[in-house]
């Protein structure tokens, strides 16, 4: 194994050069066209893609607790085919056509609400129960249900969620750890192999890293330091990420480290969505080169979708697919973009950024300024209009006729396409998971001990207020006093659970984006969460019963002293347990915490205190 120096070491030798990038997947490429090994390819193809969304309008859109109520019971009549809801249809991809290349970048255009971001869903497998999808989507002729596209391809999402107690490093070694390594050590062991017999003596910097890049979930803390030190992180590797309450890295890193989560996986095709948010035009090129130079040289399939791309950032790509309103209006290489719009009478001026122009051009306010056919009047050309004209167009042609040759799957490579569910074995996702909530605990720990300290200041003020030296165990009035301090620890050990509410509505963002990115499944996320609840409640319970159970006066013999411990304790468990499945079911602090309250309320009319004096 490598010490953190000689990681940081071996990276900055690697990448001295010449000073990004290229050079280094230069030399990669080459040692494996040496020894004529070839990347896995993917070709993604989508034909009569259509997405509906369906919604409620007006009154009923908005998030109140009754609208709550009716929709989660609209939602389960559906599933049980009942009922289907009043909603109404909302479509938002037009029937579109269309093929993203291996070893080019693609860039995806439009104006806002045009539809990229569930193209992009749609294109990784990952649309939500609202949308409602028709026509078909194949990588390298195989459609979604006959692999795991979640595995094969990545997505990363315009919301930066991040565990806020969690470093940089920390952050990306777990993404890295959960992924695995996928196809890089086959390849590896192969390419190793060939060398030998051809008798290649391999250069030793690159040889070390890539080995290090492809020792299963050992060494993963050398592609993290890679990636820190491509992305501009590693100035900060050490910096906790933070949220609103505690400060940690910036925005612009935070965007950086969404990026990195999944660079250090394994993923043959990369659906990027807005990466540029937040981000100076600078530090977004960089990105793009360096996602550029990565997918040239490994063969891989990346498309990212842009909101405003510079000049020198737009030069960066291969193709462009212009999308608006939902339709398709031109896609193909970049270089014929502004040719078709100028077929249409559009001519983008000299000192105009052709992305801007590419959008600009289709809206309804900004169109009339690029017409530049003066002998016709000008007359406003539509979306539709634009992807009807687009068919005849010499690239449109040649895009319709690619998709009539259906593709053949003799070329796909038996390891392009991922059908393992998660990306390393189920004993070591679980030992990921648990080390990772460990540390969130230790990170944390001040909670738990502000909630000791609460607990114990409670049962000592209950031990001065039931303390009794001798009890009668024969009146009526007795036995309301030990009812009495029997409801009261019990209300008091459940509302100690009441924290976990805040505590998994802040974590819920980022166990959800971990399970669409099949990290690990949702068990593996559980089983450690219960048993690290464990200690805590053995303690809390333990706790109480030292303090209180001889002094208020109850029967001495130690069997008894044990029960009422276990019964504390199990209650204690209940109370996590019930205040989790209320954070999940609520999923927003507002919903969660009424559903919070009203249980505790239940919990003091149903105790069995509230007896009546007669």
């Amino acid at each position: 194994g490598l010490s953190s120096g000689d990681r940081t070491a071996l990276v900055d030798r690697l990448l001295a050069d010449s000073g990004d990038a290229e050079q280094f997947f230069r030399r990669i490429r080459a040692r494996f066209d040496a020894v004529h090994i070839e990347f896995p390819k993917i070709e993604v193809r989508y034909e009569d893609l259509t997405v509906d969304a369906y919604v409620h309008v007006g009154s009923r859109a908005l998030p109140t607790i009754p609208n709550f109520i009716c929709n989660m019971t609209e939602a389960f009549l559906r599933h049980l085919r009942i009922y289907r809801g009043g909603r109404m249809k909302l479509p938002i991809l037009d029937n579109i056509n269309g093929i993203i290349r291996p070893s080019r970048m693609t860039l995806l255009l439009g104006p806002p609400s045009s539809g990229k971001t569930t193209l992009l869903l749609a294109l990784a497998g990952r649309l939500g129960p609202g949308l409602k999808m028709s026509g078909s989507i194949t990588y390298n002729g195989h459609h979604l249900n006959e692999f795991v596209p979640q595995r094969t391809s990545a997505y990363v999402s315009q919301q930066d969620w991040h565990a806020s107690e969690m470093t940089v490093r920390e952050t990306l070694e777990f993404a890295g750890r959960c992924q695995g390594v996928g196809i890089k050590y086959d390849m590896l062991v192969e390419l190793l192999r060939r060398e030998k017999n051809a008798g290649i003596k391999p250069d030793e910097d690159l040889d070390v890293f890539m080995k290090a890049l492809a020792l299963e979930g050992r060494q993963t803390s050398l592609v993290a330091e890679y990636v820190m030190k491509i992305l501009g992180l590693d100035i900060c590797a050490d910096t906790i990420v933070g949220d609103e309450m505690v400060k940690g890295i910036s925005g612009g890193q935070k965007k950086r480290l969404t990026t990195g989560e999944l660079l250090v996986g394994s993923a043959r095709v990369l659906f990027m969505d807005e990466i540029s948010t937040g981000l100076d035009s600078a530090t977004t090129y960089q990105i793009i080169k360096y996602l550029r130079d990565s997918t040239h040289a490994l063969d891989g399939t990346t498309i990212i979708s842009l909101l405003q791309p510079a000049p020198e950032t737009y030069e960066l790509f291969d193709d462009v697919i212009l999308i608006s309103e939902g339709q398709i209006v031109y896609q193909g290489p970049r270089e014929y973009a502004a040719d078709f719009f100028a077929a249409m009478g559009f001519r983008c001026p000299e000192r105009k950024n052709v992305a801007d122009f590419l959008q600009e051009v289709l809206s309804k306010k900004d169109q009339q300024q690029y017409w530049c056919q003066y002998d016709y009047p000008y007359q406003f050309v539509s979306v539709t209009k634009f992807a009807e004209a687009f068919k005849t167009f010499v690239i449109g042609k040649r895009l319709h006729e690619d998709l009539d040759r259906p593709y053949n799957r003799k070329h796909n490579h038996p390891a392009a396409l991922s059908t393992s569910n998660y990306g390393v074995k189920r004993l070591e996702i679980l030992k990921s998971n648990f080390q990772w909530q460990r540390l969130l605990m230790k990170r944390n720990s001040f909670i738990y001990v502000f909630k000791f300290i609460q607990l114990l200041l409670v049962a000592l003020i209950t031990m001065t207020v039931f303390f009794r030296t001798t009890m009668h165990h024969d009146s009526v009035d007795d036995g309301i006093i030990y009812l009495g301090a029997l409801y009261f620890a019990i209300v008091m050990i459940l509302f100690n659970g009441f924290t976990e509410v805040s505590m998994l509505v802040a974590k819920l963002p980022v166990l959800y984006k971990h399970r669409d990115l099949h990290f690990y499944p949702p068990w593996a996320f559980t089983l450690p969460s219960w048993l690290l609840s464990i200690p805590t409640s053995l303690i809390e319970s333990g706790m109480w019963t030292l303090v209180t159970y001889y002094v208020v006066g109850y029967d001495p013999q130690f069997t008894r002293f044990l029960g009422q411990f276990l019964l504390l304790f199990f209650l204690h468990q209940t109370s996590l347990a019930l205040f989790r499945v209320m954070a999940s079911l609520g999923r927003n602090m507002i919903v969660a915490n009424t559903f919070g309250s009203f249980a505790l309320l239940v919990v003091m009319i149903l105790g069995g205190f509230i007896i009546t004096k007669g």
